[in-house]
């Protein structure tokens, strides 16, 4: 017990539990602190949370996407079970691929795109799932666009996590109005927006939406067509501002007036500065889904099924999805969003609009010429 004489809270006692884990505390101290020592009350309220926390372990690492998770659900998991989340921010496929292809990654759950899972698959790298251990996923509930790539050969991979678009990101107040068009996009770039105009670290879409300035497919692996594409960035280059995925932080400080974006950070920077719109490309583009899988080598499977379980219940995807505006595929928690948030054309736009997108192919993240595309317009 405490001087006070107050029973130490669960919270509390996961932390001083937490801390002899790790060797920070003595026996003694956490003994002392938690009262373990001498009030058997304490111990009865507290042992089998301890127990369930042994269960999984004290940890699990996530390794996702930028200002795609409500930091409190992961406090929330915490609290839960005892198992604290480290998150790894990565921002394309293809980081994520070469760290798991590297071994050693640690992580036990990540979240790759609709079209890297079968590369994934092929490489052995991915865990089949065990739904049995993820009840709150009902694949009844989930639009199936947004949830079949999970699923090769009938054998689940991957579980919907979110799905959206690739568009532009504009500041109007710097534009001058509406940026709804890749040729606005990459010829702004070489004119009135010089200098101002970010793309992402990330060929799928970097080099994608320049394909769709040419009228071509955004999959596209012709080496003519690509060709065509690499000529368009390497002239834009000097043009911009950066290339990066982490794009907020220079939207939000005037640095940048557009780039390449994602649905949730498009409705976020909308939400705090109006001023920020975005617009999906009228010649075309991406729309994605992204997954929960779960690596073959995870040292912390079971904390890895608990973190996925717990966040796709349908109170707790509400929860995230009101935190990072990223539309979600599962009716049981779009059922809790509030009509608006349904309403919003950012998050889900119109069927007209999304018509012209295309779903991201597997071949485009192990094509060499695009790869090499790449790493030549980042160097130039």
């Amino acid at each position: 017990m405490k001087d006070d004489q107050q029973p130490i809270s669960r919270k509390a006692f996961m932390e001083e539990l937490e801390r002899y884990r790790k060797g920070s505390v003595t026996r003694r101290h956490f003994l002392g602190v938690t009262g373990l020592g001498t009030a058997m009350a304490v111990m009865g309220g507290s042992l089998p949370r301890m127990a369930r926390a042994q269960d999984i372990g004290n940890r699990v690492v996530l390794a996702t996407w930028p200002n795609y998770h409500d930091p409190a659900d992961f406090d929330a998991f915490t609290d839960k079970t005892g198992a604290y989340t480290q998150v790894n921010v990565f921002g394309s496929n293809e980081e994520m691929l070469a760290k798991i292809q590297a071994g050693g990654s640690g992580w036990d759950v990540f979240v790759p795109t609709n079209y890297a899972i079968p590369t994934y698959v092929d490489a052995g790298l991915i865990e089949p799932l065990d739904l049995s251990k993820i009840p709150n996923y009902d694949p009844a509930s989930y639009d199936p666009r947004f949830a079949e790539a999970g699923t090769i050969d009938g054998t689940v991979y991957g579980v919907p996590k979110n799905w959206g678009t690739t568009g532009i990101a504009f500041n109007s107040s710097k534009t001058g109005g509406v940026v709804d068009s890749w040729k606005t996009f990459f010829d702004g770039a070489r004119d009135q927006f010089d200098g101002r105009v970010m793309v992402h670290d990330y060929q799928l879409t970097t080099i994608g939406n320049a394909l769709v300035y040419h009228g071509f497919s955004f999959n596209s692996v012709d080496p003519a067509e690509l060709a065509k594409a690499e000529e368009l960035l390497i002239d834009v280059k000097p043009h911009l501002y950066a290339i990066s995925s982490d794009y907020q932080p220079s939207m939000r400080n005037g640095d940048a007036w557009l780039t390449m974006c994602w649905t949730g950070d498009g409705k976020q920077m909308n939400t705090d500065m109006p001023e920020i719109g975005f617009a999906l490309g009228k010649e075309g583009g991406e729309i994605w889904s992204d997954y929960y899988a779960i690596p073959k080598d995870a040292p912390h499977k079971d904390a890895a099924y608990a973190l996925i379980n717990f966040l796709l219940d349908p109170e707790v995807n509400a929860r995230e999805a009101l935190a990072h505006g990223y539309p979600v595929a599962d009716a049981r928690t779009n059922a809790l969003l509030p009509q608006e948030l349904l309403d919003d054309p950012i998050i889900y736009p119109a069927a007209e609009a999304l018509s012209p997108l295309e779903f991201g192919a597997a071949v485009t993240l192990t094509d060499p010429n695009r790869a090499e595309l790449m790493a030549r317009f980042k160097s130039a």
